[in-house]
């Protein structure tokens, strides 16, 4: 069973072929087996998801109608609440720190009958690219041929990838569902800003508004089909999120044909021809099902970047006396080379950079007029694992720009959908897709053609 999709297990629950507990319980042993190894889950909720896989059972036996991921196990990232078990964020302070309640995603995965079965491993309070904390260690990729699993959300990717869990729940403020995807052969969706109900609290403490614009929950699993169930069931308002907004999950129809803009190489800063080679392909496959394929190149990719980095390091600025005491100095070393790169703000530039941001989404909203979808890398290199130096001044921009798609596309809230379409040696490689605001569908529609032509590639066994 753990190799089955989502929605495979889903309908298999509901029709009666398999139990929500026998469903578990594979998952569960699948853990057992492969854990230890890749060290992706970091704290096994067997009892709790045990209780709730017989409840799916007795209400099905019962003739009670079922949600449409029923018995689905996922794994939630160590930044978001569960109810009862403790919201580490991968460091020693919060090790005891236990969830009072559910975040709003995990919420509403349990609403459709989906199952917590584990926490998932990240970097120290997510900072850094690679998923390695002080409290629970490395996680490595289950295709072994790569180290990395990506980050932050890498613990999630790599259990999905395992087939330790159907369905990961990470969240991304700069690529991070989508980089774990690709480096994980399995798909991504980060939502439009505003799609998902959020709480992203630390100890209890409201973020400021880089951390309130920028991160974004967001599902990993096995296929397409399975990412657009997982949308529908966060899709939605919660009270405790004023920024989540009642979109309709599909827009209304466009006329034909939808254009794409096929940007290999963002803002012309170099790309691996591994990695080109992937965009062109995945660029043939949707013009041969009718897509307008045209290359082209995304606007304001410098000023997008330099503005996230002021908005990130102006933000932590303020907090980083207090955060650095958290951290080692390997986990520390990423921001603190960013605050060095880039001083925080006074006010009135912080105040101009406010200004800036409207100014840049604008010209994206522009742009994305013209160019529906935008298809492009997840990142320009294939996925690989650090150097084994030092991290250093060049080694961090080196990484950031080869990212520079997913940093920007974040820094305006655009959805996005990584996949993967090809394993190298050993090595997934794969493409996203980047649409308008509230226009999952479409990112979901595209991805799914791609998908139908190059396959998928999970579980790892």
């Amino acid at each position: 069973m753990w190799k089955s999709k989502a929605t495979e297990l889903a309908t298999s629950v509901r029709k009666g072929e398999y139990s929500a507990t026998e469903v578990v319980q594979a998952h569960l042993d699948r853990i057992a087996e492969v854990n230890s190894t890749i060290n992706a889950v970091t704290a096994v909720l067997a009892d709790s998801a045990m209780a709730a896989a017989a409840d799916i059972d007795r209400r099905r036996a019962a003739g009670e109608p079922l949600g449409p991921l029923a018995g689905v196990p996922f794994t939630v990232k160590e930044n978001l609440d569960v109810e009862g078990v403790p919201t580490t964020h991968g460091v020693p302070k919060f090790r005891d720190n236990v969830a009072e309640a559910d975040s709003p995603s995990v919420a509403r995965l349990r609403a459709a009958d989906a199952i917590p079965i584990g926490h998932s491993n990240m970097p120290d309070l997510t900072i850094g690219g690679y998923t390695n904390s002080q409290l629970f260690g490395e996680t490595l990729n289950p295709w072994t041929v790569v180290r990395n699993p990506g980050g932050s959300s890498g613990g999630d990717g790599a259990a999905v990838a395992a087939g330790m869990a159907a369905i990961g729940l990470g969240n991304d403020s700069g690529g991070s569902v989508r980089v774990p995807a690709y480096c994980c052969g399995v798909t991504a969706l980060n939502p439009s800003y505003g799609r998902f109900p959020m709480v992203h609290h630390i100890n209890g403490s409201t973020p400021m508004l880089a951390s309130q614009v920028f991160p974004k929950d967001g599902p990993i699993a096995r296929s397409v089909h399975d990412l657009r169930a997982a949308f529908e069931a966060l899709a939605g308002t919660d009270p405790r999120d004023p920024r989540a907004v009642p979109a309709p999950l599909d827009g209304p129809p466009l006329p034909g044909p939808i254009r794409v803009a096929v940007v290999a190489d963002p803002g012309g800063f170099g790309v691996n021809p591994i990695v080109r080679a992937e965009i062109e392909q995945a660029a043939g496959i949707l013009a041969d099902a009718g897509y307008a394929v045209e290359e082209a190149d995304v606007p304001r990719l410098t000023d997008g970047l330099t503005s996230y980095l002021k908005m990130i390091t102006s933000e932590f600025g303020l907090t980083w006396p207090r955060l650095r005491t958290l951290l080692t100095e390997e986990s520390a070393r990423h921001m603190e080379l960013n605050l060095k790169q880039q001083p925080p703000l006074d006010l009135a530039d912080y105040l101009q950079l406010t200004a800036d941001r409207h100014a840049i989404i604008r010209d994206w909203l522009l742009f994305l007029s013209d160019y529906p979808l935008v298809l492009g890398p997840v990142s320009t290199e294939p996925p690989g694992d650090p150097s084994g130096r030092e991290l250093n001044a060049e080694e961090n921009v080196r990484i950031a720009m080869a990212g520079r798609l997913c940093t920007v596309t974040t820094f305006v809230g655009l959805p996005a959908v990584a996949l993967p379409t090809r394993v190298d040696n050993g090595v997934p490689l794969g493409v996203q897709i980047i649409g308008r605001p509230f226009r999952e569908d479409l990112c979901l529609s595209a991805a799914a053609v791609i998908e139908a032509a190059a396959g998928t590639f999970t579980p790892v066994s």
